[in-house]
């Protein structure tokens, strides 16, 4: 595990950062050679960091009975440290009330990754200033990645006052900011910009229905252009999971934008903009958003197994599938978006791809 200052450093440079999947065998076992190459991909690709254990990893991995949690935490760290990678940053997805969201930050800790990117989920019912002590005591464990869950997917509504709270929690570094909802990602940013953290926290995008819009404002919270702007420095994304080496690409052109001349950067951000409604469709279909979602994982899931880099598209519920037409607006997408895609990089590295 690094720094905290080395950590804050590499977040605030901005990172590609995708929702690590959970790999599964036809019979719903683990599938550890499956994990560990979705892990090479994803370095491979130019990714910058591992979201592990998180909503795309599947929640259920963290109950005790299904026994995941643990190995497939260590799979990703040694995945990792096996290339001699020292700039990976690994995040760990904890969840639970208080007890059990400390006791996974410890083992995350414990197993060498540098952040944890905290659910709120199961504190729904909570007031928010309950909220803030459950996130100090787990901040005391592992240095904290804030999380805006959106609520159709298990998250809630937070408040303006929460936000600019947690700012001040002395180790936070950094927050996804995932409401799907711009009054909901103004109050993230006004938060932040208002508090004393504002060069210290990175904010990520986790907006997968504005990716390239996050990656591409500049937020001038006072108005007067004065202050330099709060802006996303990268994407904590399931949408990322998939076709990586395109999203890292993307990334780094929405990263150079603001560094061009005034004309060039016109152009470009014109670009762009075309570009964002084309990824926000394609996450339409993958994430299933025309039946609220109910296929988001398993969306993920058959890009990875039609590439090769998964050998099944099965999530462990049973229940969590593919949708009905899912995976005709998948070919839709695929068909209209091939600039989007990654398929040529992966047959080229699977090929190479030996361990």
């Amino acid at each position: 595990m690094e720094s905290i200052d080395y950590l804050r450093r590499r977040l605030l440079k901005g990172l590609v950062i995708p929702a690590h999947p959970l790999a599964l065998k036809k019979d719903r076992t683990f599938d550890e050679a499956s994990q560990a190459r979705l892990s090479r991909y994803y370095l491979d690709s130019g990714a910058g960091g591992l979201a592990v254990g998180v909503h795309t990893t599947q929640f259920a991995i963290h109950d005790p009975k299904i026994g995941l949690l643990e190995p497939v935490w260590r799979l990703a760290g040694e995945t990792v440290r096996s290339r001699g990678d020292s700039e990976t940053i690994l995040v760990a997805g904890v969840c639970g009330d208080t007890q059990q969201a400390v006791g996974e930050a410890a083992l995350a800790t414990s197993i060498g990754y540098d952040t944890g990117l905290l659910s709120l989920s199961a504190m729904k019912e909570a007031a928010e200033s309950i909220l803030l002590d459950h996130c100090r005591c787990v901040s005391e464990a592992i240095p904290l990645f804030g999380f805006y869950l959106q609520p159709a997917v298990g998250g809630r509504v937070l408040s303006y006052r929460f936000w600019r709270a947690f700012c001040e929690l002395p180790n936070v570094v950094a927050i996804k900011v995932a409401p799907f909802n711009r009054y909901q990602t103004l109050d993230v940013v006004r938060a932040l910009h208002d508090s004393s953290r504002a060069n210290e926290i990175a904010l990520y995008t986790g907006n997968d229905d504005a990716i390239v819009m996050d990656l591409c404002s500049e937020y001038f919270i006072d108005g007067s252009m004065l202050d330099s702007p709060i802006r996303f420095r990268g994407g904590l994304l399931g949408h990322w999971a998939c076709w990586t080496k395109s999203a890292v690409d993307l990334h780094r052109r929405c990263q150079q934008v603001f560094s061009l001349p005034a004309m060039e950067r016109e152009e470009e951000l014109r670009e762009l903009l075309r570009l964002s409604h084309q990824v926000t469709d394609m996450n339409a279909a993958i994430f299933d958003a025309a039946n609220q979602f109910h296929g988001c994982i398993a969306g993920i899931h058959e890009v990875l197994y039609r590439q090769g880099l998964m050998t099944s598209n099965l999530c462990l519920d049973e229940r969590e599938s593919l949708s009905p037409g899912q995976s005709a607006e998948i070919d839709r997408v695929q068909s209209l978006y091939p600039h989007l895609l990654d398929d040529a990089f992966v047959k080229e590295w699977m090929a190479a791809d030996k361990d």
